[in-house]
């Protein structure tokens, strides 16, 4: 009996969110020893090395509309990887975590201004559930301050929000090598054209300490976070829909928090502990909802 590629996707997509809900204290603690830009300039330089041996051969932007589409996608990915790294300087793991999760909801908002949407009543619900857990999760009571870190932040949400949304257009539409590889590639040239404008104007000062957890880091991000992560997610959003993997990317605080435990000894809590089970909930209620074996597509009306 196979395993129809809906699944595949979920299972996929689910890989990939573990992987990123271990980076937020890794990147952290990288950032001692790295500016933002430098980071995400080593990131992405890294894994472009990386793929491009693996699907060089394969490429093929002959396409009409191939190079454009991979290049908005890198554009909306260098915009929430930049926002998320310069905001992680200046807030907590915890409420960069939940701040850049906003991306759930903020994908059918996206969805819905682009064309008419009839989302499920249960999908919504799953995706209103999922946020009010990611909120319990990783805000502690009372302690919610909105800082220019958080602003920051946001427009992380919003860039990776619009990342899902335009692989979800264009995957299927040109497959996964193109898009998986002129992604990374436009995100790393974007940072080589504004890390030294950056650096000149003092916004950042492109410093680099090696050291082994820096090594650690890149190792983590660029290989595992980066070449292969949006790899996997690039070929999973061909079999479903962008609203169905914004909100399996909501686990990542689950997993973020659970790694906490793991490396430093983080406990959840009570709140905690509610947070998880409502984006599981949520999770489990969007699944209900059934989701399409077919991509979807900005402009031809999704369903999950």
């Amino acid at each position: 009996m196979s395993v129809p590629s809906s699944v595949k996707a979920d299972l996929a997509l689910t890989g990939v969110v573990l992987v990123w809900g271990t980076s937020f204290v890794i990147v952290k603690e990288a950032l001692a020893d790295a500016s933002p830009l430098m980071f995400l300039l080593l990131r992405f330089g890294v894994a472009s090395l990386v793929l491009l041996p693996l699907f060089g051969r394969r490429l093929s932007w002959r396409e009409p509309g191939a190079l454009r589409a991979g290049l908005l996608v890198g554009l909306c990915l260098f915009a929430g990887f930049l926002f998320q790294t310069v905001g992680l300087q200046h807030t907590t793991p915890s409420k960069s975590a939940f701040i850049t999760s906003l991306s759930v909801p903020l994908v059918p908002l996206i969805l819905a201004a682009l064309a008419p949407r009839q989302l499920r009543a249960r999908a919504l619900l799953g995706i209103a559930t999922a946020t009010v857990g990611m909120y319990f999760l990783t805000i502690p009571a009372g302690s919610f301050s909105i800082e220019r870190g958080d602003l920051i932040t946001f427009f992380c949400a919003v860039g990776f929000a619009c990342h899902i949304v335009a692989l979800g257009r264009y995957a299927p539409r040109f497959g996964c090598s193109s898009i998986a590889v002129s992604q990374v590639l436009t995100a790393f040239m974007l940072l080589l054209l504004v890390a030294p404008v950056a650096g000149s104007a003092g916004w950042d000062a492109l410093d680099v300490r090696w050291s082994a957890n820096l090594w650690f880091a890149l190792g983590v991000t660029a290989v595992l976070g980066t070449a292969l992560a949006f790899s996997v997610q690039t070929w999973a959003q061909q079999y479903t829909s962008a609203t169905h993997a914004a909100v399996l990317f909501s686990l990542e605080p689950v997993f973020a928090a659970a790694f906490s435990y793991l490396m430093v000894g983080e406990r959840l809590g009570g709140r905690g502990f509610v947070g998880a089970a409502l984006i599981l909930a949520g999770v489990l209620v969007t699944e209900l909802a059934g989701n399409s074996t077919t991509p979807a597509n900005p402009a031809a009306g999704e369903r999950v």
